[in-house]
């Protein structure tokens, strides 16, 4: 009797579902998004990284390398998005200190996509790739709100203030990262929170609405965590300050 040959590692192979095969090629492209600018790769090396043929790439995304963009810039918003998702648990600047440890882990592990996405100009920029990152920023604005404590409609002022801050932790990520990433992230983490509660607080003087969050916050707040930190911090810079409030002098 013949004996049965060996399998052949080709019959070994597993044949990857449509939607296996497109987290694949997917991950491939965000792996080399994520520290080169779009416009500086190529299909080919998407597909070399993958382990598949160029015409198989196009099978899956037949708008080329543009469509291939759009698709990975999508993954990763829905990962980013995710970042600031947190449970309503524990005081809220300990849950945005949680949040911004997500969130700039994912800058410093997509740093020159990164830097590509927010910056702008590159040829794969267009209308599509804009709205999906301004769905980030909204859907990051949303989440911001919801620590905050605010489940009513917010206001034009409290809204604002919370955009003004997300435009500010993106401004920040990308001198952090013209910087060579310093200082260390948790520096940075904790600087952005201390921004956070300066923001509302000055918003807070003349806004009611902001004013109402603010109050309903600080009880929830710890003196070992940001909050507490931050209080302990300005007492000696504002201590020059007292002939500024009413009736000082008298």
């Amino acid at each position: 009797m013949t004996p049965v040959a060996a399998a052949s590692p080709a019959r070994a192979y597993r044949r990857l579902s449509v939607e296996e095969r497109r987290a694949q090629l997917l991950g491939a492209a965000l792996s080399l998004f994520a520290h080169r600018a779009p416009d500086e790769v190529s299909l080919d090396e998407v597909a070399s990284v993958a382990g598949v043929s160029r015409p198989l790439v196009y099978r899956y995304f037949p708008g080329g390398r543009q469509q291939l963009y759009e698709a990975a810039l999508r993954s990763a918003a829905e990962e980013l998005i995710l970042c600031f998702a947190e449970p309503p648990v524990g005081p809220p600047t300990e849950r945005v200190t949680r949040v911004l440890d997500r969130y700039l882990a994912f800058v410093d592990g997509h740093d020159t996509g990164f830097s590509a996405l927010l910056r702008g100009g590159s040829v794969a920029e267009t209308s599509r790739t804009s709205a999906i990152v301004d769905e980030v920023r909204r859907a990051a604005a949303e989440q911001i709100l919801r620590h905050l404590g605010e489940r009513s409609e917010p206001g034009p002022r409290l809204r604002m203030m919370v955009r003004t801050w997300i435009a500010a932790v993106e401004a920040a990520s990308l001198i952090w990262l013209d910087e060579e990433k310093r200082p260390a992230a948790s520096e940075l983490r904790d600087w952005l929170v201390d921004h956070l509660m300066a923001l509302l607080a000055a918003t807070a003087a003349s806004d009611p609405q902001t004013a109402e969050v603010m109050a309903a916050l600080l009880p929830l707040e710890r003196p070992e965590g940001p909050a507490g930190r931050l209080a302990a911090g300005l007492g000696p810079v504002l201590g020059g300050a007292g002939h500024l409030l009413p009736g000082a002098g008298r």
